[in-house]
């Protein structure tokens, strides 16, 4: 046996021969729990420090010849650890904290027990293989669309403030609120209010203004990089499909980044959250609700993006009446739409081809 020491007067840490260790790291802004693991003997060790990767460095690099993989679930603090990491040669795995295995039942929460969890679960034979981690360029790219996607959620709250203020106080809606028409907009300003509901009216139209300023600044700026280099080529490729603009090209673009780690479409299905459950047993076999386990964001964008495309588009049109039939729900037919278009636009990426190609 070798004994090497651990990091600030922990008790020693003894590796056999050959023996291959995983690293789980329970990550926090200001602390890291770390937990070491091997396949002979179970939890090796377990320590807090503080949340910085040059110490937890510092602390692997005695052991380091015997460390197969780092791992640790994803969460807020981002992949700042994973890249500084992998950029001093470790094997990292960042893995979704819904496909690590819990016990049934209530359990005990610690941080210390949080960090031993990822460990065996990656040296297992059924392990997840982890989150793609993105470039620190194409999670800037995402943290772009998504910055655009949170004001336009708060403009339309902004929104139902309005109305909600409205309804309460019995103000009739002036005429075209419900398309928010520049006109509509106008004759709120000019309703005739007690001065209190006047001041508050106005300080919600002040930050409607305030928010859609904004939107238009953040939506300009996501053009802006959409006629880059990056991406002008792809936008116009995903643009051949009927129904899909600017917009919704570049969150499918930067949501789903590197296109080409997907192997087959299902993948795709699940990663859009648009892969439906099946429960069969025996000879009956019934499909469920939607997975759900994927980006909600992007799956979001997919099924609003799939009502212009049935629109404009006959076969798809074409398709969705047929779900439609099959089903009889709505929502289930638009869903296969668009989970029919996410692996769709998956394909036109890696086959640099246009939509004609894969019309239905």
């Amino acid at each position: 046996m070798n004994t090497v020491k651990q990091v600030r007067g922990q008790d020693k840490l003894t590796v056999t021969a050959g023996e291959r260790l995983y690293v789980g790291v329970d990550v926090h802004k200001h602390t890291f729990h770390v937990a070491v693991w091997s396949q002979e003997r179970g939890v090796v060790k377990t320590w807090a420090q503080p949340g910085d990767g040059r110490i937890l460095m510092e602390a692997l690099t005695p052991v380091r010849g015997h460390i197969t993989e780092v791992v640790y679930e994803a969460g807020p603090t981002g992949f700042g650890l994973a890249r500084a990491l992998t950029a001093e040669g470790y094997s990292v795995r960042v893995i979704a904290p819904s496909k690590i295995p819990a016990l049934p039942g209530r359990q005990a929460k610690t941080d210390r027990l949080d960090c031993i969890k990822p460990a065996p679960h990656a040296a297992g034979p059924r392990a997840h293989r982890g989150v793609c981690i993105p470039t620190e360029q194409e999670e800037a790219d995402r943290q772009l669309t998504r910055l655009r996607e949170q004001i336009s959620r708060k403009v339309r709250r902004v929104k139902v403030q309005i109305k909600s203020f409205l309804l309460m106080h019995g103000i009739a809606e002036p005429p075209g609120l419900a398309n928010w028409s520049v006109a509509a907009v106008k004759g709120l300003r000019e309703l005739a209010l007690r001065e209190e509901l006047r001041f508050a009216l106005d300080l919600l139209l002040e930050d409607l203004d305030a928010m859609n300023a904004l939107l238009r600044k953040a939506g300009a700026r996501v053009k802006t990089l959409a006629e880059s280099g990056r991406y002008q080529a792809h936008v116009k490729l995903l643009r051949t499909e009927p129904g899909t603009g600017l917009l919704t090209a570049m969150i499918y673009l930067t949501q789903l980044y590197q296109p080409g780690r997907f192997e087959e479409g299902i993948e795709v299905a699940c990663f859009t959250g648009l892969a439906p459950g099946v429960s069969k047993s025996g000879l009956t076999e019934r499909g469920g609700p939607l997975l759900k386990t994927g980006n909600a964001r992007l799956r979001t964008v997919m099924v609003e993006a799939s009502w212009r495309s049935i629109r404009l588009d006959p076969a798809l049109r074409q398709r969705y009446q047929r779900l439609l039939r099959n089903t009889g729900n709505v929502k289930k037919a638009i869903s296969g739409v668009a989970r029919w278009r996410s692996i769709c636009m998956w394909r036109m990426l890696t086959r640099n081809e246009p939509y004609r190609l894969h019309a239905a």
